[in-house]
């Protein structure tokens, strides 16, 4: 009776400790559904399962793309030791061992083991320990290792089942998080990229050449990069130009150019699908070769409109950008895109306003003004059929000279009305500027006709327009001697000419002069000439012509 009595209560003790692991297996199972964070639900795993198990030391590791450790989650180890330990495992040894071979594990000394691969130092001693993969939807997620049972003894095939059956509630809890996880993502996103549509639509600038930094700065936080660049095509050169920056490292690239390669970005740069590079190096490297991690291209791109891309970039040894940071930075980038395209089309459409009410003032100008001044100017030239006296001609003369120079003046005004231009400085206020500027020290500006849609001249003939009006105007008030220069620029019939004249000493032989020499090698450049007629005391004249 005493042999079975003691039978009984060893047996009531089992069924005792039984009870109290299925309620702590029950407790730790509700206990994963507390937090709905994937960081906080596996950590809470891990905790529970060293408490369940009465382990002293847990881990959880999450397997990444690479089948090698992407996250190690520990409990039991305080973060000084861990910075003394150094690196966490990626996936070496026995704990390699169930990545490859996904089956639980149990070993009485760990160091034993054929596939041990060793301690770093400072690492505390491990003997007993159990292993077990957890499972989301028939998918290897990860392992959860827990070594030293309490007491010194070796984990139990009782332990072993009650691990996998946390992992299997673990697999669950984890799923859901991580599906919780990508709704606050993408939600994250989807605003980040409703506030900067709204910000860039907001304040009326132009985003193309530059002043996107808060618009990096959204996607830097919502991918948690280290860096986001946005760039745009260069105007004036086949690579980009950086728009706009964010993070640590972003003020070094700020309107800096960059020579994206073609073959690691093919097809994002015509706006397609984004593009994941395991080092940044190979893109953005030639400007900082810190940038090591992984990087993310998306395009700028919307209903055919390609305004450039998005850059974002993680340090070395980060992780790579998950499929929710790729699908959602496209959208992230459309909106920006049609951003920068809306941006553009009410630009134009405010300029042709502009134009269009300008080519109603030139219309009114010509149909009106002109026309009255051209009426008024024959009725007070009749008025010489009525008198006889000099003094009256030469007044009637002067008044219709003086009309004739206002007309003049108005088609001018015209002309530069009509000319569709950006920020750009029209031509004729180039060569306005110019004159102004050259003849400072005369008593008498010069006499300046501008004549023809001057302004509708290409700017390579511009460029060398304004340089022959500087050089040629240089030229007679230094060395002329004259008291009267008058300066002509024509377009007619294909022909832009500048006729430059003075009533200076002139010369017999013009010599080699350098500035003369320009002037000729500018016109034969551009399949033009160059005509220079002087006599001493009779004064000089410029002739320089190129086809339009």
């Amino acid at each position: 009776m005493d042999e079975l009595l003691k039978g009984f209560v060893v047996r009531a003790e089992e069924l005792l400790q039984s009870k109290e692991r299925m309620a702590g297996l029950l407790e730790a199972v509700v206990a994963l559904a507390e937090d709905l964070s994937l960081d906080a639900v596996l950590e809470r795993v891990v905790e529970s399962a060293c408490r369940l198990l009465h382990a002293r030391f847990g881990a959880l590791g999450v397997i990444g793309a690479d089948h090698a450790l992407s996250h190690f989650i520990t409990v039991g180890i305080d973060s000084d030791l861990a910075s003394r330990i150094g690196p966490l495992p990626t996936g070496h040894g026995v704990l390699g061992l169930l990545i490859s071979s996904p089956r639980p594990l149990r070993l009485h000394d760990l160091r034993q083991h054929p596939e041990s691969y060793g301690f770093p130092a400072n690492h505390p001693p491990m003997q007993s320990f159990l292993g077990v993969p957890v499972r989301v939807r028939d998918v290897v997620f990860g392992n959860l290792y827990l070594t030293e049972k309490e007491g010194g003894e070796d984990f139990t095939a009782e332990d072993e089942a009650l691990a996998v059956a946390l992992a299997a509630a673990a697999g669950v809890a984890i799923e859901n998080a991580r599906l919780y996880d990508d709704a606050r993502r993408r939600a994250r996103w989807l605003e980040a990229s409703m506030d900067v549509s709204g910000l860039m639509l907001s304040l009326d600038r132009d985003y193309t050449s530059g002043g996107l930094d808060p618009i990096a700065g959204r996607a830097l936080q919502e991918s948690a990069s280290d860096l986001a660049l946005l760039v745009a095509p260069a105007a004036d050169s086949p690579g980009h130009v950086v728009i706009g920056v964010a993070g640590e490292r972003g003020p070094s690239f700020s309107g800096r150019s960059l020579r994206l390669e073609s073959e690691l970005l093919e097809g994002v740069l015509d706006g397609g699908e984004p593009v994941v590079i395991d080092d940044a190096s190979e893109v953005v490297g030639e400007l900082d070769a810190g940038v090591t991690g992984p990087l993310l291209a998306v395009a700028l791109s919307t209903q055919g409109a390609h305004h450039g891309l998005l850059l974002l970039a993680r340090n070395k040894d980060s992780v790579r950008y998950a499929r929710t940071d790729i699908e959602m930075g496209a959208v992230f980038g459309s909106h920006v895109a049609l951003a920068l395209e809306l941006s553009r089309v009410h630009r134009l459409r405010e300029e042709l306003v502009v134009f269009t009410d300008r080519d109603r003032i030139a219309r009114d100008l010509h149909d009106l003004v002109i026309q009255r001044l051209f009426a008024a100017g024959l009725s007070v030239q009749s008025l010489t059929r009525f008198t006889k006296d000099e003094l009256a001609l030469e007044r009637i003369r002067t008044i219709t000279g003086e009309l004739d120079e206002a007309i003049r003046s108005l088609r001018d005004t015209i002309y530069s009305l009509k000319t569709n231009t950006g920020v750009t400085e029209l031509l004729s206020g180039r060569i306005r500027r110019v004159t102004r500027s050259s003849s400072k020290s005369m008593p008498v500006p010069p006499r300046l006709t501008i004549t023809g849609p001057v302004d509708a001249v290409t700017p390579d003939k511009a460029d060398n327009v304004v340089a022959v009006v500087s050089e040629g105007l240089s030229n007679a008030i230094r060395h002329s001697g004259a008291d009267t220069i008058s300066v002509s620029v024509a377009v007619v019939k294909g022909r832009v000419n500048v006729v430059i004249s003075d009533n200076g000493s002139g010369f017999a032989h013009p010599g080699k002069r350098n500035g003369l020499t320009n002037l000729e090698d500018r016109a034969r450049m551009l399949d033009g000439e160059c005509v220079i007629t002087s006599a001493p005391d009779a004064g000089t004249s410029l002739e320089w012509s190129v086809p339009l």
